[in-house]
């Protein structure tokens, strides 16, 4: 019964404080790297996602080339600064047409040929 007391004294001069303060920051710690593993895996899925779908045709003004004509004009609307401040920063939008014009150039290759490697040795 005497180790009885000794607890006891231990418990009312604050010892189990530390112990449960060190199992709060273990389990605060524990739980912190858990969610940073979880987010890890989930950028990597939607890393591995966008990776597996073909490239968009999109122009240099970032809208798609469904949105030009055959000409390579684009129809599609934006916001147009109207008014600035003066730090010349624009302070007021409108709605507009897009004035991109849409890339007429030689086409790049629809697709490459490459041998596999072998080992010939």
């Amino acid at each position: 019964m005497d180790w009885f007391w000794w607890v006891f004294v231990f418990f009312m001069a604050g010892g189990f404080a530390k112990v449960a303060d060190t199992a709060r920051t273990a389990l605060r710690t524990r739980h912190e790297r858990k969610m940073e593993r979880l987010e890890t895996a989930r950028q990597e899925r939607q890393e591995l996602a966008a990776a597996q779908q073909p490239p968009q045709p999109v122009c240099g003004c970032t809208h798609h080339l469904a949105k030009h004509d055959k000409k390579g004009k684009c129809h599609e609307r934006v916001e147009v600064a109207v008014a600035w401040d003066a730090d010349h920063k624009p302070v007021q939008y409108e709605a507009g047409q897009c004035t991109c014009q849409q890339y007429i150039g030689p086409q790049p290759l629809s697709q490459i040929y490459a041998e596999d490697l072998t080992d010939l040795a």
